[in-house]
């Protein structure tokens, strides 16, 4: 069941949600204008547009995509409060770690650690320069709890990227601005349902079955389920908040209970 919202919560805010156009990245955009905030986003391909989203047509894999969406937030919305960074994910390619090419490698960092180093590059100085402003890494637990072979090269760059958003966080706190960590499991987004039912048409047997054994791949879930976009979306906007105003260089697990060690 979804909480209630705040329609005012986020009043007067410019967040920018990177990947926001699927999945928790989508969810992340409806949870911070449902808030009230003016948020714009990018993907190569504009699909399924929300109304009242600013939206950019960018690869935020290459640095010219990068510079294209902090170019628009500065010019369209004058500025960005909020930095929210779901931009992410893998093709999990066969082969194991030797399978691993250098363009593989290349790919997965691009992805997953500098399409958001680049843009915190572009975006934090102007946070600095007013003295405030909220930052939100989105890792995952294979950062501390990496599958082996297929998501070995995601698992690392998200690995970087926590260690950046813990380093910069010693940098931004004294200058107004928070940098805060959220690090999901299993998220229900399509691309979850769509694995699950490919398992389903590879193995024989029911969606459940194939459910039950995605669980088990990733090392098992105490709840039973992985967490709904909407559930991770809410964690991001309550770090990013006047709420959580003193919880900064932190990470919050949503993973149900996933990682077995505190």
């Amino acid at each position: 069941m979804r909480i209630e919202v705040n329609p005012n919560e986020f009043a007067g805010k410019r967040v920018l949600v990177s990947g926001g156009t699927k999945g928790l990245g989508r969810a992340t955009v409806e949870r911070f204008l449902a808030g009230g905030a003016q948020v714009i986003t990018a993907a190569r391909t504009i699909k399924n547009p929300i109304e009242g989203v600013a939206y950019v047509e960018a690869d935020l894999t290459t640095g010219e995509g990068g510079e294209a969406l902090a170019t628009a937030a500065l010019e369209r919305l004058g500025g960005i409060d909020i930095l929210a960074h779901v931009i992410g994910g893998s093709a999990m390619p066969p082969g194991g770690f030797a399978g691993l090419t250098d363009d593989i490698w290349l790919s997965e960092l691009n992805l997953n650690l500098l399409a958001t180093v680049r843009l915190d590059r572009l975006l934090i100085p102007q946070m600095i320069d007013r003295g405030s402003g909220a930052v939100v890494h989105v890792t995952l637990t294979q950062s501390v709890l990496p599958l082996p072979e297929s998501t070995t090269a995601y698992a690392a760059a998200k690995a970087a990227l926590r260690t950046y958003s813990k380093s910069i966080s010693k940098e931004l706190g004294p200058k107004g601005v928070r940098v805060n960590i959220v690090c999901p499991g299993w998220i229900m987004t399509e691309g979850a349902v769509d694995l699950v039912k490919g398992m389903q048409a590879s193995a024989g047997g029911t969606y459940e079955d194939a459910r039950q054994a995605v669980i088990a791949w990733i090392g098992g879930i105490p709840i039973g389920r992985g967490a709904e976009p909407w559930e991770v979306a809410d964690l991001i906007a309550f770090l990013a908040s006047d709420r959580a105003a003193a919880i900064h260089g932190a990470e919050f697990v949503i993973d149900g209970g996933t990682v077995p060690t505190v």
